[in-house]
């Protein structure tokens, strides 16, 4: 019970049913192990509260951006990156029920479980108290992404930059290719470079394939100023 009063704090909203608090913490590894109920179906739920919310927010917010625009920016907020963000804000790693598997891998480390259990806990947080505290929730933890979203949501990205710069005076071979992989499968860390015609021009790591490349095209870029 004193976990759950850590995370109504953390949170900002006290729950009338703390039930459905501990549910929005709970992974699919502790309630089959446990006999009780999962997060899965409010994650269901709070994903698509978290689609209205933002929707309306952008749209209310941000009215110079057009339909294309606005569906880029509520992407790049509503994706697993900015709700990994929120839950290690808010430590929500100390309030997962995990399974003893997922506890000796370390799963209360991974981005996708964290990043689920902020869309329960909206889902939670909405089946208690209504929309209004919800909604509250959302934009006070992803207002600062979507504004940051809604600035560069016509910026070319790194790789495009980079062709770009490198061939402004007629066709390259531009390549990147992946080094290595490290790290377990359920947080990998990937390297990558970047070369022109044959001439390696930076590394890069990230984690996926695609971030590492972006991270060598962005270091390329600077190496070229």
């Amino acid at each position: 019970m004193k976990m759950l009063e850590q995370a109504e704090k953390s949170i900002g909203y006290k729950f009338k049913n703390k039930e459905l608090l501990k549910t929005a913490f709970t992974h699919t590894s502790y309630a089959y192990e446990n006999k009780v109920e999962s997060n899965e179906k409010m994650e269901f739920l709070g994903d698509s509260i978290l689609e209205f919310v933002s929707s309306e927010y952008i749209y209310k917010n941000h009215k110079r951006l057009r339909e294309g625009e606005m569906t880029k920016v509520r992407a790049t907020v509503v994706c697993e990156n900015s709700l990994y963000k929120v839950a290690k804000l808010h430590n929500f790693s100390d309030f997962l029920y995990l399974g003893k598997s997922e506890m000796k891998t370390e799963g209360y480390k991974r981005p996708a479980i964290l990043a689920d259990s902020v869309e329960a806990v909206i889902a939670a947080i909405f089946l208690d108290g209504g929309i209004k505290p919800a909604s509250q929730f959302i934009i006070e933890n992803l207002k600062k992404e979507i504004e940051i979203a809604s600035k560069h949501v016509g910026d070319k990205d790194y790789k495009t930059v980079l062709q770009e710069k490198l061939q402004v005076n007629g066709e390259v071979k531009i390549e990147y290719e992946t080094l290595s992989e490290t790290g377990p499968d359920h947080d990998k860390t990937f390297e990558a470079e970047v070369s022109c015609n044959g001439k390696v021009l930076a590394l890069g790591k990230g984690k996926s394939k695609k971030l590492a490349q972006m991270e060598a095209a962005r270091k390329a870029l600077e190496n070229l100023k």
